[in-house]
């Protein structure tokens, strides 16, 4: 694999901006945006280097998701300082599908020891091949967090596009959650999506307001779906070991305003745990700890 060693983070708001020409069917005829998609993603790597946590910005993640502010991070924070790596392989034309479209299904984190706020670290993203899914084709992109050379934290995350049925394909999936008891109830304002979007960077329209959200086919805004998660494992924080992985099946979103459950079942290998719309039984998302 090749390497692009980048001297900072993106910026957000620009990628925001290239995606979004993106899905404008005459702008991205343009070759600068996109109208060259390979066929495949590539081989390069995008590699950033010493990078630091900001405490302000840990604090107001942590509030907006519900963990405590400690001195380790939160297990989905490195998740954030990866995102603009992610959304930069997205929209060169060298990734085969506009970012601005793709449907986020499965991600899994695992965490070979805590993180220090404290500590640098050097972020590494790649994506892996195209495989096919039942519904279209699934996109993978793979981070790896490193100290010292060595891989602390580490997630792949995987995003659908829709597209022609595979029959005989499969997709990422964790056991269902539905049946699992019921552990508390999260009342989510209209405004999270721009709340989580001003700590994070990730100002996708689908999560800003409901007129944008509209604009790609939904009823109103969406809870992104890593606060989704990181919600979760807040409310796991002190059952969680120092070392565990993570992974969570995106089912449906959640339309915002919306009353949520949270539900868990603990092992001793593991957690189950899965939030469903507290009114209509709907299942948002599966998910599942192992130690």
């Amino acid at each position: 694999m090749s390497e692009q060693i980048l001297d900072k983070s993106p910026g957000m708001l620009g990628l925001f901006g290239k995606a979004a020409l993106g899905t404008i069917p005459v702008l991205s005829t343009l070759p600068v945006i996109g109208a060259t998609r390979a066929p495949d993603v590539s081989d390069e790597v995008l590699v950033l280097k010493d990078v630091t946590v900001d405490a302000d910005r840990l604090i107001a993640y942590s509030n907006v998701c519900g963990f405590t502010v400690l001195e380790t991070l939160p297990v989905t924070y490195p998740h954030m300082l990866a995102f603009p790596l992610h959304l930069k392989l997205m929209t060169e034309p060298t990734f085969p599908f506009p970012a601005i479209g793709m449907v986020h299904i499965y991600n899994k984190i695992t965490v070979h020891r805590p993180l220090q706020a404290s500590e640098t670290f050097e972020i590494r993203v790649h994506a892996e091949p195209l495989v096919d899914h039942p519904r279209g084709k699934a996109a993978t992109v793979v981070t790896k967090v490193l100290v010292d050379g060595k891989a602390v934290w580490e997630e792949i995350s995987t995003n659908l596009r829709i597209g022609r049925s595979n029959d005989g394909a499969t997709a990422p999936s964790v056991d269902s959650a539905a049946e699992l008891p019921f552990a508390a109830e999260w009342k989510l304002p209209a405004d999270l999506g721009r709340r989580y979007a001003a700590v994070s960077g990730d100002y996708n329209p689908i999560h800003i307001h409901a007129l944008s959200a509209k604009a790609f086919g939904f009823k109103s805004a969406i809870a992104h779906g890593m606060w989704t998660k990181a919600r979760c494992l807040a409310q796991l924080e002190p059952e969680l070991p120092g070392a565990y992985s993570v992974e969570v099946a995106f089912k449906r979103p959640v339309l915002l305003p919306a009353t949520v459950a949270f539900s868990e079942s603990a092992a001793d290998d593991g957690i189950a745990f899965g939030v469903k719309d507290a009114r209509k039984g709907t299942q948002h998302l599966d998910g599942r700890v192992s130690f």
